[in-house]
């Protein structure tokens, strides 16, 4: 009987879960292999009860404490060959505590100590500050694949889950736990420790999170643990919106979503804030209202698709600068989510390309880069249109702007960028344009008219409609500022609905087919 069930488990979980009562769910949980549980925690209808708690978390060591052991783990990891980055957030860690800090709140406290012009005011400081801190290199150092071993064999799985389940009403905490437990499941051979440490029942029952966040989280996680039906690799930054569960529906076409200064994979694209108040009901439709239009409007008007948001750290500001490696310009990040993207599975279907601000600047400067490259070959030949919402293709009058009011606006490397004397800009530009005409790209371009506000003291035009002109596509107006533009207020608005259009009919033959 149990080879039975577990046999329609793996085949579906929804007729399953009529029959069974509690003691067979906990049976079933008993029974079951790594395969048959992580496509349970992938399938949309199955009952969290066909999820054994975790297992007991080891006693923490006597006179210690969850912070002083997050340090001596990032201790015992290489501290050799390591980029900018990583040695900044591991050194910040290391060096600091929260006695240290407590020691200077109601001061102003420099990132490190090293000189960096980043300041915070402390009325109290939590030792949650100084996890934050390890929680930081941690994901760094989990980007590479020996570390992740070190992590794990020195009990790095247990004492995250004990952070997780300690800080449950802290998301950042717990997203970058995720992020680090994400990068984890990209090397295969780490899966059963994964598993055995109980983390897809934590990663089950957040892929049910109505926090968009946290459910996509778990869902990359997810997929990289299922190496039974996903070819492709997520790493850190590249979120499936559509589908997050297992689906026997074809994937027809890849739609990109690449946010811009100051965005991220899931804000950039939340629907436009209104004056109706919003209640509980409002909230519950998603057909009125959504917090990330791509993962619900379009993933039901366009259900053939794979919908993917990316997310990079920006910086408008050096003044905000958070480590040396995140001054990165336009060229150094192109590479970089190409390289991601690739992973992905990108240019293995049919691809759409949606970009806010320099989010499109990046766009263009991927693709050019995937032309000289053979083994990129297919990311051109299947890109079949771009979306640039407000992207400034000839410049922005931010970057004038910071230069005037320097000490208000400290213009960080990518600000600069879009100065409109830029010679890399321009650069882009015309080697973009020749190339997009000569592979005969569909595009569609939005510019906003409305200023927009900068803090309380700054109000401006960020993208004219002169510098949002590629040159070739449709050029649309639209009464919105910068940030509002690739946020429509309702489904049926003009932005999502002329939005949804340009996808159909550019990939009408893709999707019959």
């Amino acid at each position: 009987m149990l080879t039975y069930m577990l046999r329609i488990m793996r085949s579906g979980v929804e007729m399953l879960d009529i029959w069974l009562t509690n003691y067979q769910y906990r049976i079933i949980a008993q029974a079951c292999d790594l395969r048959t549980l992580i496509g349970l925690a992938r399938s949309k209808e199955s009952d969290l009860r066909f999820f054994l708690p975790p297992p007991p978390l080891p006693s923490l060591k006597e006179d210690s404490s969850i912070e002083e052991e997050l340090r001596q783990l990032l201790a015992s990891l290489p501290q050799t060959e390591l980029d900018e980055c990583i040695q900044y957030f591991t050194s910040l860690a290391l060096s600091e505590s929260s006695q240290s800090l407590a020691a200077q709140k109601g001061g102003l406290w420099c990132f490190g100590g090293n000189g960096l012009p980043y300041a915070e005011s402390f009325g109290e400081v939590p030792s949650a500050t100084v996890e934050m801190f390890c929680l930081e290199a941690l994901v760094k150092h989990s980007e590479i694949s020996t570390h992740c071993d070190k992590i794990e064999a020195n009990g790095g799985l247990q004492l995250l889950q004990r952070l997780y389940q300690l800080h449950k009403d802290c998301p950042t905490i717990q997203r970058n736990i995720m992020r680090i437990i994400g990068n984890m499941a990209l090397n295969e051979h780490l899966h059963s420790t994964i598993v055995r440490s109980g983390w897809v029942s934590i990663l089950a029952k957040a892929m049910k999170s109505h926090r968009i966040m946290e459910a996509s989280q778990a869902a990359r996680t997810l997929a990289n643990l299922d190496r039974e039906t996903v070819q492709e690799k997520y790493q850190d930054g590249v979120y499936v919106l559509q589908p997050q569960y297992r689906t026997s529906q074809p994937i027809k076409a890849d739609v990109l979503f690449i946010h811009g200064l100051m965005g991220a994979a899931f804000k950039t694209w939340r629907q436009q804030d209104s004056e109706q108040v919003l209640t509980d009901k409002i909230l519950e439709d998603e057909a009125r209202y959504t917090t990330c239009w791509p993962k619900t409007w379009l993933a039901r008007d366009c259900p053939a698709l794979r919908i993917i948001s990316v997310e990079y750290d920006t910086s408008l500001s050096d003044w905000r600068t958070r480590c040396p490696m995140e001054r990165k310009s336009i060229a150094f990040r192109s590479n970089e989510l190409l390289r991601k993207l690739r992973a992905a599975g990108v240019g293995d279907r049919p691809v759409i390309w949606v970009s806010h601000s320099m989010g499109g600047l990046l766009v263009k400067k991927m693709l050019l880069e995937a032309s000289k490259k053979p083994e990129m070959s297919t990311v051109i030949n299947n890109t079949r249109g771009i979306i640039f919402y407000s992207v400034p293709h000839h410049g922005s009058h931010l970057a004038e702007y910071s230069v005037n009011v320097r000490y208000l606006l400290f213009p960080s490397l990518e600000v600069k960028e879009l100065s409109k004397d830029s010679p890399a800009l321009k650069t882009l530009q015309d080697d973009f344009l020749e190339f997009a005409k000569d592979k005969n790209f569909q595009v569609l371009n939005f510019v906003e008219t409305l200023p927009t506000y900068i803090g309380s003291m700054i109000k401006l035009h960020v993208v004219p409609v002169e510098s949002a002109d590629l040159g070739i596509g449709d050029l649309i107006p639209v009464d919105v500022d910068h940030l509002n533009i690739c946020k429509p207020k309702k489904k049926d608005a003009f932005l999502y609905q002329r939005t949804l259009q340009f996808i159909c009919e550019t990939l009408a033959k893709d999707l019959e087919n």
